[in-house]
């Protein structure tokens, strides 16, 4: 008997025995409900994996906790380290107390040379050369710091801009007012900013513009560890001895022909300078 037979007996006036009609009508539902039989080809089955596969790979990546996708190593710019070292200096500076002491210390040594001055902020000095027999000598007359080109008093040092930018244009002003030659006021502003950070009182603010500007000079290179601190190169060769963890310049050779290149004495020897606050004079 087909199911159709059965579910005929199904409804038939006589009675039928329950479980056959239960079982008969099952067997009916599920293949009515199944359908016809297709056959799947190959490629629809591949792109209803990939398909499967991507909408897992979407849920993978946004359950919580999921890790965050690998970031590809990307190229990176060399940095010179002679631009970080001054850059680290400025920070330094600018955090620092201004000096205290009664006297602007600044030591000049060239060859077997070396002579001293004690400045104070009103302008009386005192030098110490091979001369005068170790003993400091009080100058003739006052004498006021210098930059390159210009002679300067403590109270413009004092007011100098403290931005990189502003700091190098008002050197570059003043160089033009006095007259000097356009070709080489580059180089001489460039001077001036190593003088602020060396030989001349300035406050850190000032001091901090200072390092900054230098920084943005190109041809600025690290020449690695030397006495006194990190070597910097200045274009034309220059040299500043930079301790970045104090801030402080030691060694500098600050004296710089028209060219840029390091001035030196007749035996061919460089100048070097350092600076610092005290309150003692010698013996």
């Amino acid at each position: 008997m087909n199911d159709l037979q059965t579910l005929r007996a199904a409804l038939a006036p006589h009675e039928v025995a329950q479980d056959v009609v239960d079982r008969s009508r099952h067997r009916l539902q599920n293949r009515m409900l199944a359908g016809p039989r297709r056959r799947v080809r190959p490629y629809a089955l591949g792109a209803g994996l990939v398909a499967a596969a991507a909408a897992a790979a979407v849920v993978v990546a946004t359950l919580p906790g999921s890790p965050a996708p690998v970031p590809q190593p990307q190229a990176v710019a060399p940095v010179d380290t002679g631009r970080q070292i001054l850059l680290a200096a400025a920070t330094v500076a600018e955090r620092t107390q201004a000096g205290a002491g009664r006297y602007w210390h600044t030591t000049t040594k060239v060859g077997s040379e070396s002579w001293e001055y004690w400045t104070t902020t009103d302008g009386h000095e005192w030098y110490r050369t091979g001369r005068t027999g170790g003993k400091a000598v009080p100058a003739s007359r006052p004498r006021p710091f210098r930059l390159t080109g210009a002679e300067v008093t403590l109270s413009q040092i004092l007011a100098l801009p403290t931005d990189p930018k502003a700091l190098r244009d008002w050197l570059a002003e003043g160089l033009a007012r006095n007259k000097y030659p356009a070709k080489q006021r580059d180089m001489a502003a460039l001077e001036s900013l190593v003088m602020l950070v060396s030989t001349v009182p300035s406050p850190p603010a000032v001091r901090a513009a200072a390092f900054r500007a230098i920084a943005d000079y190109p041809g600025v290179h690290a020449l690695g560890a030397v006495p006194g601190g990190e070597g910097v190169e200045l274009p034309g060769g220059g040299r500043l001895v930079v301790d970045p963890q104090t801030g402080k310049v030691d060694g500098s050779k600050v004296f710089l022909n028209a060219n840029g290149t390091p001035a030196t004495n007749a035996a061919g020897d460089t100048y070097a300078v350092s600076a610092e606050w005290t309150d003692d004079l010698p013996k």
